[in-house]
């Protein structure tokens, strides 16, 4: 979609200036991998207009490849508009009938020729119309079960705004537990689970390999198996936090492409939520190779110390 966000942290009726951007939560975590030096595909529909060129334009320009997005001459793009608030960050959809809610179990095919090693996909979709659920049901029909070799990673990314949670909690729990890895927020499972803490949920869903449940400011728990590893946020001046979610899941994955530890898996997560709730926008460059190297190698007291406090001429692991 396109995003628009008044260009200082303001109440969207008090602004007069504003920022057009290009948002969404998975092609999100492909601009982040491709700039962590993965390759990352994204698959889409958007509107052949202005909106989705720009879009289209700006996802590409990540790195990303758009060879699989269609363009459609009938529908638009979508349209979402962030409203800064002192309580915390509204968002408002315009995307009814958009051309993304168009995509359908066909569009996969291309991606299914050449399977990738992941898929990632979120809760965000099967709530945008009947084919968009179906297209989510059909990647966990051909790809789920680690039987393709292709770990399905999920974001829960429940949005009150799309669906109720009375309707979607049972259908995002049983996509949760078909996925390899779920990300979930705890805020958002309790709205949607009751669940209260990371091992309560984790008794909820048992199903996948892997489970990373965030808790905000605290921290975030990784339960992989039988083991369990919590690795604390980084202390961040919070500038506004829709997108941080997003820059987490890619930071993770990108720790499990490289096949690194629980720990810096969760660290890189971090390092790039911090960068994203350090702006308005919800993409921001990742942190550089030096800065990355650096806080994989930290003792736990020096990491939670925060950037602001590490020694740069420290030679850490290349990542």
């Amino acid at each position: 979609m396109a995003m628009v966000v008044p260009s200082r942290p303001q109440p969207l009726e008090e602004a007069s200036e504003f920022a057009l951007h290009s948002g969404g939560a998975e092609s999100n975590v492909a601009m982040y991998l491709a700039g962590l030096g993965h390759r990352a595909g994204w698959v889409s529909r958007l509107g052949d207009d202005p909106l989705g060129r720009r879009v289209l334009r700006d996802v590409a320009a990540a790195g990303v490849d758009t060879s699989l997005v269609e363009l459609d001459q009938t529908a638009p793009t979508g349209v979402y508009f962030k409203d800064p608030q002192p309580s915390g960050t509204k968002v408002f959809y315009y995307r009814r009938g958009s051309a993304a809610s168009y995509m359908r179990a066909e569009s996969l095919r291309p991606l299914l020729a050449r399977p990738p090693r992941v898929v990632h996909v979120s809760g965000i979709t099967p709530a945008l119309s009947s084919s968009c659920a179906e297209m989510i049901e059909e990647v966990f029909r051909l790809l789920g079960g680690g039987a393709s070799g292709v770990l399905i990673s999920f974001d829960v990314n429940y949005r009150p705004a799309l669906w109720p949670a009375a309707s979607a909690a049972p259908t995002l729990a049983r996509l949760a537990r078909k996925a390899g890895v779920v990300f979930v927020g705890l805020d958002e499972a309790e709205v949607l689970w009751g669940a209260r803490t990371a091992g309560e949920l984790r008794g909820m869903l048992s199903g996948p390999r892997t489970l990373v449940v965030k808790d905000g400011s605290l921290g975030a728990t990784e339960f992989d198996g039988p083991q369990e590893t919590f690795v604390a946020s980084l202390p961040v001046q919070v500038s506004e936090p829709v997108g941080a979610g997003d820059a987490f899941a890619a930071g993770w994955l990108s720790g499990w492409l490289r096949e690194l530890p629980s720990v810096q898996r969760l660290r890189l997560g971090h390092l790039l939520a911090a960068a994203a709730l350090s702006s308005t926008a919800d993409h921001q460059a990742p942190p550089p190779p030096q800065l990355v190297s650096v806080a994989l190698s930290l003792d736990e007291k020096a990491w939670a110390a925060g950037p602001s406090t590490w020694d740069f001429t420290a030679r850490g692991p290349t990542t």
